[in-house]
């Protein structure tokens, strides 16, 4: 995952100037930008299904092979519509997340699932932290260059995982129902998920404008605090969120992020600069452990065989939230500073108050280990 989306995220420095190079404006750079989101959201649900039906591992070497060519075609694109239909089959190959999540706790069990999820998320974040940042390097090779050069790291990743990944779990015999009842995840979770990262991108869109309006900030201050803001996020997930999940319980983990999450979105409007970077550090550390824990108490809370429409369904609403939290934070900040982070805030103590829900009714774990995890790998 973290391969994938690091030749991914390489071409999105370069992609507004490729826009303006074949004729577009900013109309023509937001459908881009939320045409992958949108075709995630659409494509994610479909991908774990399926998976569920033909094994993890065939549907994320399908996937990952329409990345390495979206990528190509993004390279050869000589016209915005072709430009756009990489995109889309960029979002579509994307809603494979999910099926890596199922994949992972497939493969680790109960008692590691959390610690799998943590994985993950820290792989994604990290490829979102360090892929734009090479991508702005290889900008002076040109557009068409650094696409070749994502799409030649997505198909040397189609190779490795082919030549790695492991069989996974069979697909359900022949004559299971499993595949024909409209797997529905519990939805307190896919709202939780979806409120979590509304409320996350919603920072995220509007830190730059808040920070130049309170202290005169520029690029590069809020370089340094999204840098800062990745690097917690990584350490929570890759580090500790299996720890403090081991020894309090995932619901716990949850509610404790949340509580920070709406902690650091209510004070960031009105702290003074010190106090400014801390909240922005903490708000994603929070974030960092209530991803990880809602991701694997949506792996464990129905049966093995429905798990990757689960995680399809999971990966869908957070999808669905960073096409749309941009937009309603947008509005927002142009109506008050600190509306959207008001906004936030409340969706954050609405995510605490969900999983305290969930915890009190699952004795605070998401599931006990079912026959199938408990199988031998």
């Amino acid at each position: 995952m973290f391969v994938d989306l690091l030749s991914f995220t390489l071409v999105l420095p370069s992609l507004p100037f490729q826009v303006g190079v074949l004729g577009g404006g900013g109309i023509w750079l937001g459908v881009l930008l939320t045409s992958y989101s949108v075709t995630q959201a659409a494509a994610a649900p479909v991908l774990g299904g399926l998976a569920d039906r033909h094994g993890r591992r065939r549907l994320l070497l399908l996937s990952l092979a329409g990345s390495a060519v979206s990528l190509a075609v993004l390279g050869a694109a000589g016209s915005l519509w072709v430009l756009l239909l990489a995109r889309v089959v960029a979002g579509i190959c994307g809603g494979s997340i999910g099926v890596a999540q199922a994949f992972a706790a497939d493969l680790s069990g109960p008692e590691r699932r959390t610690k799998a999820m943590g994985l993950v998320g820290a792989a994604i974040g990290l490829a979102f932290t360090v892929g734009p940042a090479l991508g702005a390097l290889a900008t002076p090779l040109g557009f068409d260059v650094t696409a070749y050069i994502a799409a030649a790291l997505a198909a040397g990743n189609l190779v490795l995982a082919w030549r790695t990944l492991p069989a996974g779990r069979p697909a359900p015999a022949t004559g299971t129902k499993t595949s024909e009842r409209g797997v529905i995840a519990p939805w307190p979770l896919l709202v939780a998920g979806f409120a979590t990262m509304a409320a996350f991108v919603g920072m995220e869109t509007t830190l730059a404008f808040l920070a130049a309006g309170r202290f005169g900030a520029g690029p590069a201050f809020v370089g340094v605090l999204l840098c800062l803001a990745g690097a917690a996020l990584f350490l929570v997930q890759g580090l500790l969120v299996a720890r403090a999940s081991r020894r309090w319980g995932e619901a716990r983990v949850a509610l404790a992020g949340a509580v920070a999450m709406a902690v650091g979105l209510g004070v960031l409007p009105f702290a003074p600069l010190p106090f400014f970077v801390v909240a922005v550090v903490v708000l994603s550390a929070g974030n960092g452990l209530v991803t990880a824990t809602v991701a694997s108490m949506l792996a464990g809370a129905g049966p093995p065989e429905q798990r990757g429409a689960r995680m399809g369904q999971g990966q869908s609403a957070a999808a669905a939230a960073r096409a749309l939290g941009p937009l309603g934070s947008g509005a927002l900040f142009d109506v008050g500073a600190w509306l959207p982070y008001a906004v936030g805030a409340v969706l954050s103590a609405g995510v605490a108050m969900v999983v305290n829900l969930r915890g009190n009714a699952s004795g605070l774990r998401a599931e006990t280990p079912d026959r199938a995890d408990s199988e031998p790998r």
